[in-house]
């Protein structure tokens, strides 16, 4: 026998939800395991269920379903994502998303069957692209134990590596994320700098540079405990940067 596909169903409007549900009941071998009002809880669905697939309403509060689904795209089983939505505006970024389908509202059955028969058909083949998402975050997702935090990139201090970590530093304290440093570098380069190979600091926390008793240089930060120390390489690309800001 086969294990129904897992779907968690996000969309801000309850009647929405209730829609799909319903339509997704008349459909073999499928199985709602939760319902999400916004993004945030969306990810934490996926991150308690390990969905096959989420139905992915794109205007919705705080997070919406674009950023959801570029998280997503990090998520361990990775799962499948059909954006539903009342704008057909949105398909480019869908699509960017690398959304496997794209509904428009009000979602027709015939649509929805479609849509999971592509989802078994990309799943039957593996075929979900992991090429990492091309448009910028507002939050990085920390994913430990079970349980998921979303951090604001305009809270982030700085970012440090730690063997397969890097560790955010934010106004909030410390979180653990599974990315690398170099990607984050790539995303956001127009908000961090680079100050050693582990390090990458946000642009607007650094006061000042200056040189420790032993020689190195340091980086003051606006709300750092103390100082960071800054590799001879880094020191005059950063000098520069911080004339320019």
């Amino acid at each position: 026998m086969t294990m129904a596909m897992k779907v968690v169903v996000a969309d801000d409007e309850p009647l929405a939800r209730e829609r799909l549900r319903t339509l997704l009941a008349d459909i073999d071998g499928v199985e709602v395991v939760a319902e999400a009002a916004d993004g945030h809880e969306a990810l934490h669905a996926c991150a308690e269920q390990r969905p096959d697939l989420v139905l992915l309403d794109i205007a919705m509060p705080g997070i919406d379903g674009l950023e959801t689904a570029r998280h997503l795209a990090a998520f361990e089983p990775r799962p499948a994502v059909v954006f539903c939505t009342a704008y057909d505006a949105h398909a480019l970024s869908a699509f960017e998303a690398e959304a496997i389908d794209y509904l428009v509202k009000p979602v027709r059955p015939e649509r929805l069957a479609a849509a999971i028969d592509r989802v078994r058909t990309f799943a039957a083949g593996r075929g979900i692209n992991p090429a990492a998402p091309t448009q910028r975050r507002t939050h990085l997702c920390a994913r430990l134990r079970g349980s998921l935090r979303l951090i604001p990139i305009e809270d982030v201090h700085y970012l440090q590596a730690e063997e397969k970590y890097v560790v955010v530093h934010h106004a909030r304290g410390e979180d653990l994320i599974e990315e690398s440093l170099k990607s984050l570098e790539e995303e956001f380069a127009e908000r961090f700098v680079r100050i050693h190979r582990n390090c990458l600091v946000a642009r607007h926390e650094i006061v000042e540079l200056k040189r420790s008793p032993d020689g190195h240089v340091q980086a003051v930060l606006r709300h750092g405990k103390t100082p960071l120390e800054v590799s001879r390489r880094c020191v005059a690309g950063l000098r520069d940067t911080l004339k320019h800001l």
